[in-house]
């Protein structure tokens, strides 16, 4: 991992397109701006582990449903 120091109104760039800006320091928090391209999702970390969570059980549920589909198709032919 990449450590860095900066003040509050410095930035850090990340490749030609994001750039990420210190925008305050209170105590133990930190706001931090983020500029970059709208394809690009940005997520605080819990909520980002909470999306995967989602997505793979989706996943999981909907390729047992689709498998047991095939199954019985298969069964009648």
């Amino acid at each position: 991992m990449l450590v860095l120091t900066r003040k509050t109104n410095e930035s850090i760039q990340i490749g030609d397109d994001i750039e990420m800006k210190i925008i305050a320091v209170d105590g133990e928090q930190v706001k931090i701006g983020i500029e970059a391209p709208k394809h690009i999702d940005i997520h605080r970390k819990e909520i980002y582990l909470d999306i995967q969570k989602e997505n793979n059980a989706a996943v999981g549920a909907g390729s047992l449903d689709i498998l047991e589909k095939l199954s019985q198709q298969m069964k009648k032919n």
